[in-house]
């Protein structure tokens, strides 16, 4: 696992925003309708500890597909790039609440309680899940813990 020595900052991935406001929402559709690039995919992905096949599984591909991807550089489906998205999206926000990135990442990784025992990581396959783990953020940010 990456340990972030230097000052900790959110994610900044190209000039796409963190969060899903009012004012740039219509930038997030066209993003998505557009498809995210594999070079821009690649640029997020260098920054998190998830393996490919952890990916994959939250793009419900196989890792072949995503690795065909790389190889001829094509673009993600809209679905994907929705996904893509919306990690890089909850990312930001785990790190404003847990303000460090290995923090984070170990809260990630390991079994949860309030999330019926699964990991968060787990969850990350489905829109669903990705709000689930959003609102427990929520809940961990505001001192509501299970």
């Amino acid at each position: 696992m990456q340990v972030y020595t230097e000052k900790q900052e959110s994610l900044e991935w190209g000039n796409l925003p963190k969060w899903n406001d009012d004012l740039r929402s219509y930038e997030l559709v066209r993003a998505v309708r557009n498809g995210i690039s594999y070079q821009s995919f690649e640029a997020l992905r260098v920054k998190v500890p998830f393996l490919a096949k952890e990916w994959a599984g939250f793009l419900n591909i196989s890792t072949k597909t995503l690795e065909r991807h790389k190889e001829e550089r094509r673009d993600f489906k809209p679905v994907q790039s929705e996904k893509i998205i919306s990690i890089y999206q909850l990312l930001n926000y785990g790190f404003e609440v847990f303000e460090d990135w290995d923090n984070l990442f170990l809260w990630i990784k390991e079994k949860n309680i309030a999330l019926g025992n699964e990991r968060p990581i787990d969850l990350l396959d489905t829109n669903i899940g990705v709000d689930i783990v959003k609102k427990e953020l929520g809940r961990i940010e505001h001192g509501i813990l299970a």
